[in-house]
């Protein structure tokens, strides 16, 4: 009897993507259980699985790493996955902000962690972690751009791209949200009802943005910029390694696009580096309704290593999951660099 994990990820990316996905991915043992229902950390884990496949098929270098690893029989590890959101009310029918994303995390088990104030881009970040395997189910890195930090022009073009958005999340879904918050648990026929349309909500839901509010977004916020072609699309996602110096040294030596240096934490505990990012064919409308289309950037692959730490309240060493304004605002150059 196949697994419920993998029945989910079947139903998703298909048969052969799952199998390997199985292959190459680290998954807790008991999320890969046989069983009638779907927990909500098994969901979480096939939604992270699904995204990151996502992020395989749209970043050509991430794919190339990742067979590099089934090739030789090395593992990837999902640390985390990161997305851009707008703190603006009248979004069409999309909630404002982080909760366009939250909504979903939180049935599936999903905590705030830390805030991470991101002062030079006007934006906020928050990591929020699964209750019931934090150091096994990958975190989500949410981050918000706040538009009143800028010029009047800015926030006009940001509503004239988000003003129309739409709610991917059918009442039926919202309906299977309720139950699994409640019960902690669907069945699979549920589970595969619900997780495409919470794959729905990492894409953009806003129409082709005009090339005029893109200019001027990009003008004073690459970040924002992104958000206009991309929306709420995965803008990352992480391999947790063991040495990730010697990692971003060997990707350069295959001569892929990697950045410059490795980030470091304050604490010295968190490293973390990425591909550069790839680059995508977007539409965009000119002021006579014609349509033009150009090169922007898409999404990348980033690379972490993690130290351990003394917890402060038991004394006991486990893994510091924590990031790094600086580290943060670092990465988010792949997006503008490229």
């Amino acid at each position: 009897m196949t697994p419920p994990l993998y029945a989910l990820l079947n139903s998703i990316v298909g048969l052969d993507r799952s199998a390997m996905l199985a292959r190459v991915m680290t998954v807790h043992p008991a999320l890969e259980a046989s069983g009638a229902t779907v927990s909500r950390a098994v969901l979480a884990q096939a939604l992270n699985m699904a995204l990151f496949s996502d992020v395989l098929n749209r970043v050509p270098f991430a794919e190339a790493y990742v067979q590099d690893c089934l090739r030789d029989g090395a593992k990837v590890f999902h640390d985390h996955g990161a997305l851009r959101t707008v703190a603006m009310t009248g979004m069409g029918g999309l909630p404002a902000g982080e909760e366009a994303i939250v909504r979903l995390l939180r049935p599936l088990g999903y905590v705030l962690a830390e805030v991470y104030p991101l002062d030079k881009l006007r934006m906020t970040g928050r990591s929020y972690k699964q209750l019931d395997y934090p150091e096994d189910i990958a975190q989500f890195f949410i981050s918000e751009l706040h538009p009143e930090k800028f010029s009047e022009p800015f926030q006009k073009a940001v509503r004239g791209v988000t003003g129309r958005s739409r709610d991917p999340l059918s009442p039926e879904a919202k309906d299977l949200l309720a139950r699994i918050e409640q019960n902690g648990a669907l069945s699979i026929s549920q589970a595969m009802t619900l997780l495409p349309q919470l794959l729905a909500c990492f894409a953009c839901q806003h129409d082709t943005p005009k090339l005029s509010d893109y200019e001027t977004l990009l003008a004073e916020s690459a970040e924002m910029a992104w958000i206009a072609t991309e929306g709420n699309t995965f803008n990352h996602a992480t391999d947790r390694v063991a040495d990730v110096d010697a990692l971003a040294q060997a990707q350069k030596n295959l001569g892929r696009p990697m950045k410059d240096a490795v980030e470091v934490s304050a604490s010295g505990r968190v490293r973390q580096t990425a591909l550069r990012a790839a680059m995508v064919m977007r539409k965009f409308r000119r002021g006579d309704g014609s349509v033009i289309v150009r090169e922007v950037p898409g999404s990348f692959y980033e690379f972490i290593s993690r130290d351990s730490m003394t917890d402060a309240a038991t004394g006991e060493r486990k893994l510091d999951l924590g990031f790094d304004s600086s580290n943060a605002q670092g990465i988010f150059k792949m997006t503008t660099a490229a």
